[in-house]
């Protein structure tokens, strides 16, 4: 397999890539994560994915395949940032428990002059979580890095998540047997 480089300092994605055995290094892009204001909110991870993955192929200039990826959460066609600090984080799960929400993941692998993006997208629903429990989670998993300001692989998934509709991978920030599937044609 031609050399892999993932833009990215997600240590989630990395986990992921490594269960699927792709053989790749990291490259964390210093790209902007700023997007037109008119841009439609699906689209959003995508054009944030695609500025990542051109920055690293403009650093690197190397004949390797360029992998990135961004996560959004989107409650009611509004993006639900990562959290800015305990409180905030603790506003954001009490806005998203006992309802549902999209976990939108777009991805971008560039080689060369070719490009294939795509988003996936995974409809989550929280029961209705106390907030002892939204205190709990924050204050032991600290997921101020986190979209939506939860993992799902983490305590709060085991015991918040009600259902997922799509790939749970996804959730956690990478579609990677999609990935993996494109990455065949680019070979």
């Amino acid at each position: 397999m031609q050399k892999i480089i993932l833009a990215s300092q997600s240590p989630r994605r990395k986990q992921l890539l490594e269960w699927a055995k792709i053989d790749f290094e990291v490259e964390v892009s210093a790209a902007d994560e700023t997007y037109p204001e008119d841009l439609p909110v699906k689209e959003v991870a995508v054009f944030i994915a695609r500025k990542k993955a051109i920055t690293v192929q403009q650093k690197r200039n190397a004949e390797a395949i360029i992998l990135a990826a961004d996560t959004i959460v989107v409650l009611n066609n509004k993006i639900i940032t990562k959290p800015i600090n305990r409180n905030d984080a603790i506003k954001i799960l009490q806005s998203l428990s006992g309802r549902k929400h999209q976990v939108i993941t777009g991805v971008v692998l560039l080689k060369d002059e070719t490009e294939i993006s795509f988003a996936d997208v995974t409809q989550v629903e929280f029961h209705h979580l106390t907030d002892e429990q939204i205190i709990f989670y924050v204050d032991c998993y600290k997921p101020y890095d986190k979209a939506g300001a939860y993992a799902i692989q983490e305590w709060i998934g085991v015991v918040g998540i009600k259902s997922i509709n799509g790939d749970f991978y996804n959730v956690m920030g990478l579609p990677v047997s999609r990935v993996v599937q494109h990455l065949y044609t680019l070979f």
